[in-house]
């Protein structure tokens, strides 16, 4: 026998931390192997994940496909690690050093592929629901919970892996708890109560509120405050506990809108030209093509002129402005009156005076 074929013999019989070099070799083997397994499934994955992520295909493999495109490269280490330890016997305080290395990495990647697939499901659900506008207020508040809830347990967890007694910690974090939740009650309270409006949803982005005595349209709705932008330019910061406390008038989910407008006639006025004048009105608002007659009445008598209430809404109000629609009625209101020869009663008082 040769000395090279000796010395080869004599390293396979070797041992390093209680495993011959076959062993050593067998186990590098099956690491590289199931690291190149993995890298080339991600690879294609990645090349195919614009193709896979279309709305035809189902959303688990939608998600799957995203989830494979945010692996990192430590998750493929622990796997090749975790792979090789199979083909060896390590001493016991090496076996569990990898262990608790492994389980880390492996925990570290799915707080990461939760917190993704939490922002990817919120992604499709408001891309799917666009024109809802239910979610655009509440994205980034679901997403904020969903996160501190997920690395929340990855820590616990990642904790117990290396031996720590998580059930004292959490005892003890519930008495601490308890005093910051008295210490931050304030804030506490305005984060569950945006939590309530990203569930509940009476208002979101884009609606116009009255709430007490601000009215403005909401433009963003955070963990804290709901911001809202008046009509006069200014923002209005409100905190969100102290908006579900109060009465909230939503324009946005409103249907219609109703105007209701008071004209004044004089009392020269013929009774032929008096008898005209509603039905005058009600033409004068169903050529609108936006507006829904309600009524049009003499109500009452004044001092000094003949008093009608004209009564009509606005069909979709997000769409169509109100205002505009009581511009154009107020136009054609006159120009019917001057037709029908109808004057306007002006303000005014008689004074008579005796000697």
């Amino acid at each position: 026998m040769s000395d090279f074929l000796k010395h080869a013999l004599g390293l396979s019989e070797r041992l390093y931390y209680g495993n011959g070099m076959a062993d050593w070799l067998l186990a590098a083997a099956a690491g590289v192997g199931v690291w190149g397994a993995l890298s080339l499934v991600r690879r294609l994955v990645g090349a195919r994940r614009e193709r896979l992520l279309g709305p035809e295909h189902p959303l688990t493999l939608r998600l799957f496909a995203h989830l494979a495109a945010k692996t990192r490269q430590f998750t493929l280490l622990a796997a090749a690690v975790l792979a090789a330890a199979a083909f060896l016997t390590l001493p016991e305080r090496l076996d569990r050093a990898v262990d608790r290395g492994v389980g880390l990495l492996i925990l570290l990647q799915a707080g990461l592929w939760a917190g993704h697939a939490v922002r990817f499901y919120l992604a499709v659900k408001a891309r799917d629901d666009h024109a809802d506008r239910t979610l655009a207020g509440s994205l980034d508040i679901i997403g904020f919970v969903s996160r501190l809830l997920i690395w929340s347990l990855v820590v616990l967890l990642a904790l117990e892996n290396f031996g720590v007694n998580i059930s004292a910690l959490l005892a003890g974090l519930g008495v601490g708890g308890v005093a910051v939740a008295l210490a931050l009650q304030n804030i506490l309270g305005d984060l569950f109560a945006s939590l309530s409006i990203a569930l509940d949803k009476p208002f979101v982005v884009g609606d116009t509120l009255t709430i007490d005595t601000f009215t403005g349209t909401v433009q963003q709705v955070g963990i804290k405050t709901t911001r809202l932008r008046s009509e006069t330019g200014e923002q209005i910061v409100l905190s969100n506990a102290d908006i579900l406390k109060s009465r909230v008038r939503n324009f946005g989910r409103a249907e219609e809108q109703r105007a209701l407008a008071t004209l004044r006639v004089a009392y020269t006025t013929p009774a032929e030209a008096l008898e005209r004048i509603p039905r005058a009105l009600e033409a004068v608002v169903r050529a609108q093509a936006n507006a829904r007659f309600e009524r049009c009445h003499l109500t009452r008598l004044g001092e000094s002129a003949v008093i009608y209430e004209l009564s009509y809404f606005v069909r979709e109000p997000a769409k169509n402005s109100l205002l505009d629609l009581q511009h154009a009625v107020n136009l054609a209101v006159i120009q019917e009156f001057r037709k029908l020869g109808v004057e306007f009663a002006l303000p005014a008082q008689q004074v008579v005076v005796r000697q």
